[in-house]
């Protein structure tokens, strides 16, 4: 079981809803991760400077927090394979789906937009499935 973090998780929330609210601000884009990513690989977006910034604001802020000496304990109770095959999961769900969870978690539905209303409630309803046959079915 995981500890109950209100006050971090608000924070977290907060600064996700922030930098999705500037990049479509500024930038006029969805802050979905998966999209971001996409159009810094090759071949690159034209706009690929701002999604290198936004990937690099991603993993450098985590990156300080460690840095400044702040703890942030966390677990993962699954095996290197069973996060592979999870992993590889959520890409054909993303491709499938015309979108990650941030996308449309974050972005899509709060502009009410009824296909990302309904990914989301696919996404969800897929990992309650997944987690009842994990643990009670295969028992993992």
């Amino acid at each position: 079981m995981t500890e109950f973090t209100p006050l971090a998780s608000l924070a977290g929330g907060a600064l996700i809803g922030l930098a999705a609210v500037l990049l479509m601000a500024l930038h006029g884009r969805i802050a979905g991760m998966t999209g971001i990513l996409t159009g810094v690989l090759p071949p690159l977006a034209s706009d690929w400077r701002w999604r290198a910034a936004f990937l690099a604001g991603a993993i450098l802020a985590p990156l300080a927090l460690l840095l400044s000496g702040v703890s942030v304990p966390f677990s993962v109770p699954s095996s290197a394979g069973m996060l592979i095959i999870g992993g590889f999961l959520v890409g054909v769900g993303v491709h499938y789906g015309s979108g990650c969870p941030s996308g449309h978690g974050i972005c899509g539905m709060s502009r009410l937009s009824l296909r990302s209303i309904s990914a989301v409630a696919t996404f969800m309803l897929t990992a309650f499935v997944t987690v009842f046959v994990v643990r009670h079915v295969i028992g993992g």
